[in-house]
């Protein structure tokens, strides 16, 4: 299994290499350095709470609450258990376009809270408002392996979660 997970991590790391490479156009860096901040828990409790707060989508917001929780709990446990550094600190050629929350890298905890709150909309809308909520997400996802925070799977692990969180959201509140 070690072998898996140090492949995996060479291919991680080739990949931030490659994609830190390109320039891109001054307004996709301000466009991903706004946008990773909708992954964030300020961002994605206010929208639970709000949800929360009204009657008609109770529901919804507290499966979207319970979605953010219980992933944040297990990425947590994650970054404490692997304590896979971030790809500044391991590829030092490589400097973060963002502030830094921490020093572990997996799993993503902004993939995590992004998809756990879009997981758990989509259950409970139209597609057609659903789909572009999910793209969003993946947005804030990609945005963190942009802007050299995270590596690819730490976001995949990340969203994979966000989305466990959701399914656990509504299995909780059967809306």
């Amino acid at each position: 299994m070690g072998a898996i997970f140090q492949q995996v991590g060479r291919l991680d790391e080739m990949w931030m290499l490659r994609l830190s490479a390109r320039r891109a156009p001054g307004w996709l860096d301000a466009a991903f350095r706004r946008g990773t901040h909708l992954g964030g828990a300020s961002a994605t409790l206010f929208i639970g709470v709000v949800l929360a707060a009204i009657p008609a989508t109770r529901d919804t917001g507290l499966a979207t609450l319970i979605a953010i929780s219980s992933s944040h709990i297990v990425a947590q446990l994650l970054k404490r258990r692997f304590l896979r550094p971030r790809p500044h600190l391991s590829l030092l050629a490589l400097d973060p376009l963002v502030p830094i929350p921490d020093a572990f890298s997996f799993p993503s905890g902004h993939a995590c809270a992004a998809m756990a709150v879009a997981a758990s909309l989509t259950a409970a809308l139209p597609w057609v408002v659903g789909v572009p909520i999910l793209l969003l997400a993946v947005f804030v996802a990609v945005s963190r392996v942009y802007l050299r925070v995270h590596y690819v799977t730490d976001v995949v692990v990340g969203m994979g979660l966000g989305v466990g969180g959701a399914a656990l959201g509504w299995m909780v509140v059967p809306g």
